[in-house]
Parts: C-alpha cells; structure tokens; sequence
C-alpha cells in the first residue's frame, strides 16, 4: 500500500514592527526599547513570539531603529528554534515601508502575519487565520471589542457581517453598524504587497484605504481578550497589571525580588532584583527591576524605573520616576 503523507501545512511567516521610539514613553525608552518593556518578567516582545510560535509560524522578522541592537542581543537569532531574522531602518519607514525590504523574507509564506511590537495581547492567530481564509479576504485585520472605539479616533467601522468598510475617518464604502479598535495585528497573502514602493509609507493610508475604495474585501475578526496599546506610562502600567490580574492578590512578584516582612503589596508587579523594606505600602504599581522601595515609603499607582531607589517616609501617586529625570505624571 503507498504511503500516502498529508499535505504540509502552508508556510506562515511573522512580521513584528519593532522600530518605533517611543516618545510618549520617555524617558523610560531611553534607557529599554518599548518592545523589551517587562510585563510579570518577560519582555512584551517575547510574550508576542510565544503566540505567533503556538500559531504555526516558521520564522519572524523584526524591523530594528531605536536601541535595535538591545533588541537583537536579547533576542539572539532564533526563538524557541523558529528563526528571526532581522532588518535595520537607518530612517523609520512606517507601517507598510518597513515591509518592502521583507520581500524575499516574505515571498515563501503562504500568509503573513504582521504584528505591533508594542501591543500586548493573547494574539488569537489560529482564529484570526481562520476567518482569512473563510471570507477569502485581501487582508484582515484583529479588531479589540474592548476599549471604547470613540477613546482611541473613532476605531474602525465594520458592516452586519464583520466586513470592515471605513478606517481613519474615511470614505464610507457601506453601512457602519459598529465601530471596534485596531488591535495591532493583520493578516495577508505576501502578494498584496506587489505594488508597495520603497521608502517611508503607512499601511493604512497608502494600502487598506486604496483597497477600500477599490471595492476589495478587507474583513475583520473581533476579539474579547484583553489588548492594550502601551504606548504611554498609565497605559503601560495598565496593561502590564491587567495582565497578571487573575493572579491571587492581582499580583506578580519575581522570585528574584527580596521583599521584607511588613512591606504591604497589593495589586501590583515587582520585577526582578527589587528590594521593597518593612513599612513600604505598593498599591497598583509597577517596579521594575533592580529598584529599592526603602521602608515607610507609599506608592500608589506609580511606575518605578530600573534600579531607582524611592527614599523613606516618601509618598509617590500617579507618577513615574526614572533615574535622571525625576517624578513624571502618569499621563
């Protein structure tokens, strides 16, 4: 009898844009690129290749600007043994630009995933796949049912069936009968990028609104999981805690962390090599690694950068400090 082997699955590549700077996250970025940020002991980078890993992807590529070479080092060549490739943008190119240099990278992949590095998430990639290929879409894209659409732009419109009709406030091409958040990762066929020219250039203004108003199929998968944009201080703080907060307490503390009797911590993360003293009350915080609590300190929802120490007796809320440069209000 011939031995017959199933058909191979089809080729699925990564894309996780990495090159951003950071500016609403200074001065913390100047010191760790927004994809290494740690969220309960992990790099959000490393958490997103864990869920393209578990969704079949072969390999990833990273496209590297600001503190690049921290990205690369800490990541190394390969994750979990799926291949990572990497690609410097001297000058930012944007969204989509960043994906012309990928050609080659791409062109093997039946479909891509593409992915913001700064974006926290339990990514659904096989869900998300699967709606791609019931609608037969030229791309889709995730959609968060959760944070109100009208907080971040006025989200994206879709129709009855989940097909997405407007984004940014553009042209209508059909009845919008809800509006949901972009959440940070699509997925496409290598060949909708044939005709992306070289140089700086935005997926949406100069791919997906042209595809719209061409009367291609852009469709969408909605999403319940929690997905937070962690681009600003509050918003990373907010994230990083929603994350561990079916934890008992809601919190997360290293194990590398020395934390004396009396120090009270509630619903709050404490990274790797902190120190928190008798008396220190921590309420919904986030201390990164290497900081010093001393004792009868109070926090409160505060971000403590690496290896800063908070005097005793002090009280610190709605602020992040950061070595150099003092106490910034949570924003």
């Amino acid at each position: 009898m011939p031995n017959i082997l199933a058909p191979e699955k089809p080729a699925l590549r990564g894309v996780i844009l990495a090159a951003g700077l950071g500016l609403r996250l200074r001065p913390l970025t100047h010191q760790i690129p927004k994809p290494l940020l740690p969220v309960a002991g992990r790099p959000i980078l490393e958490r997103t290749l864990d869920r393209l890993l578990v969704g079949g992807c072969r390999s990833v590529a990273i496209n590297l600007h600001h503190l690049g070479e921290r990205i690369r080092s800490a990541i190394g060549a390969e994750y979990r043994g799926m291949p990572i490739e990497y690609f410097d943008e001297p000058e930012i190119l944007g969204t989509l630009g960043a994906l012309q240099p990928m050609r080659r990278f791409l062109q093997p992949a039946d479909l891509v995933i593409l992915v913001n590095g700064d974006s926290l998430c339990r990514w659904p990639v096989g869900p998300l796949i699967a709606r791609h290929r019931a609608t037969r879409a030229r791309a889709t894209l995730l959609l968060a049912k959760r944070p109100d659409a009208r907080e971040l732009g006025g989200g994206v419109g879709v129709d009855r069936t989940g097909r997405i009709v407007q984004m940014r406030n553009g042209p209508t091409q059909g009845l919008v009968v809800r509006r949901l958040v972009f959440a940070g990762m699509h997925v496409f066929a290598p060949d909708l990028l044939a005709e992306v020219a070289e140089g700086p250039a935005d997926i949406v203004e100069n791919l997906y609104l042209p595809l719209l108003a061409g009367g291609e199929r852009v469709e969408s998968f909605g999403t319940g999981a929690l997905w937070h944009d962690l681009g600003t201080p509050r918003r990373y703080l907010e994230g990083a805690l929603a994350w561990v907060g079916g934890l008992p307490g809601g919190s997360w503390i290293s194990p590398s962390a020395e934390i004396s009797q009396g120090a009270s911590i509630a619903g709050s993360i404490v990274e790797a090599g902190c120190r928190i003293e008798t008396g220190a009350r921590i309420e919904h915080s986030l201390i990164l690694s290497g900081s010093s609590i001393l004792g009868g300190s109070s926090l409160r929802s505060a971000v403590i950068g690496p290896g800063v120490e908070i005097p005793s007796g002090a009280m610190i809320e709605n602020a992040m400090i950061v070595h150099e440069a003092g106490s910034i209000s949570l924003r």
